[in-house]
């Protein structure tokens, strides 16, 4: 969560004579400015491949004007992140001059800059500052069943009207468990307690999820949130058992398809020959993010011949795991570097020997191959709550699990098991 910013107070070369208030200054949300004779507001949308000093030069302003601005908020945001597509704000007065540019970052922050007229100086000067903007977070539920028409989790929550980001966070909390690229079966539901974040009576996001049950393949599994005496949060099954695994089931999100599978004798379709394919690959968009499966130390993250950019990392136990064909490397990612869990280490390409863009990612144990797709599914999860805590854990299961069942009738099958 990002935390409210210090206004700053920058000196700048040029005079201009208006003043906005304190309260228009710290206002939190963005909205239209009504000014009444005082001035007009332009609210537009960042163009594609727009400069923050293209963008303002397109709004007329001079190039001292923006030169200004553009170096008064380098101070607290870089101008190379602005976005294509996102809202913006530039307030001026009637006979054209700049009083005020806001950018909307994210849903939850905002880019402010606000013409402040210092008497008595001769040169003029800008509050800058980036703002948090104020949510509520409502508890909400949805069910959501894969089926013919919906056979991905995307698209199974996307039926109910949620966006991709809920399903992304299910997958998280039972990324240990299952890999939602191969796991799912016609008629697995999934039923999620979660926080709504809202602004305004609209949507905006969401917040934590507080509990999930899903029955799959004939296994029904429950997951509930719980923070412990330390304040970090974790996830447990309903007695109490963490669903952390030191390995998750795969490197990818879960959006990905298998498109050529672990072989001791596979038709290379790039040398034309059979030969061992050790590994798994895993179809998905140049840029896909490819995260660490466990904890671990970079062996190597460099280009590697026919496998193009690959990182490769030793964890415990005598498990190393290779990531091969990347279109780059995550930041910070080199030899040498330890690693967590679920730390992004590079980005799906087709470097080296490949016909398209994928990730052929392989393990191995004491110096074995072993299939991916198996090859942790025998490692046990977490250790579970301590007795001290788990009491706690209890009422917070049994509170979530009432409050799911509440608000899904259908799911009154839910109580803890």
């Amino acid at each position: 969560m990002f935390r409210l910013r210090h206004l700053l107070l920058v000196a700048v070369t040029f005079l201009v004579s208006c003043q906005p208030s304190s309260d228009e200054l710290l206002g939190r949300v963005p909205q239209d400015i009504n000014l009444g004779t005082d001035g007009t507001t332009v609210v537009a949308l960042v163009p594609q491949n727009a400069t923050l000093e293209s963008l303002l030069r397109q709004q007329h302003l001079s190039a001292d004007v923006t030169a200004s601005v553009v170096e008064a908020i380098r101070g607290v945001f870089n101008p190379r992140d602005l976005r294509a597509d996102q809202n913006y704000w530039i307030t001026r007065t009637l006979d054209g001059l700049f009083r005020e540019f806001r950018y909307q970052i994210n849903p939850d922050r905002l880019l402010r800059v606000v013409f402040s007229d210092q008497p008595g100086n001769r040169a003029a000067s800008f509050n800058v500052g980036v703002v948090d903007l104020p949510k509520e977070y409502r508890l909400d539920a949805v069910s959501a069943t894969i089926s013919r028409e919906n056979n991905s989790l995307i698209g199974a929550f996307n039926a109910n009207g949620e966006n991709q980001l809920l399903p992304y966070l299910v997958s998280e909390v039972f990324a240990g468990d299952i890999d939602f690229n191969s796991d799912l079966h016609l008629g697995d539901r999934i039923d999620v307690l979660f926080e709504r974040a809202v602004r305004d009576g609209e949507f905006v996001g969401y917040g934590e999820v507080q509990a999930a049950v899903i029955e799959t393949g004939g296994q029904r599994l429950s997951a509930y949130r719980f923070v412990g005496p330390d304040g970090k949060a974790g996830w447990y099954d309903a007695k109490g058992q963490s669903l952390r695994r030191p390995f998750l089931r795969s490197p990818l999100p879960f959006d990905p398809r298998v498109t050529s599978g672990f072989s001791s004798n596979r038709f290379h379709p790039v040398l034309g020959i059979n030969r061992p394919h050790y590994g798994v690959d895993f179809g998905a968009p140049e840029g896909t993010p490819v995260f660490a499966v466990a904890a671990g130390v970079v062996e190597s993250a460099a280009w590697s011949g026919e496998a193009g950019r690959m990182v490769r990392i030793k964890h415990a136990s005598g498990y190393e795991t290779s990531y091969l064909h990347l279109s780059g490397f995550g930041a910070g990612v080199r030899e040498g570097t330890n690693v967590e869990q679920g730390r992004i280490i590079g980005y799906v390409g087709m470097t080296g020997s490949a016909t398209g863009p994928h990730l052929d990612y392989r393990v191995m144990k004491s110096g074995s191959y072993l299939n991916p797709l198996t090859a942790f599914s025998r490692i046990k999860t977490g250790e579970p709550l301590s007795a001290a805590d788990l009491a706690n854990f209890v009422s917070v299961r049994d509170r979530a699990s009432a409050d799911l069942a509440a608000r899904l009738p259908v799911a009154a099958e839910t109580a803890p098991r």
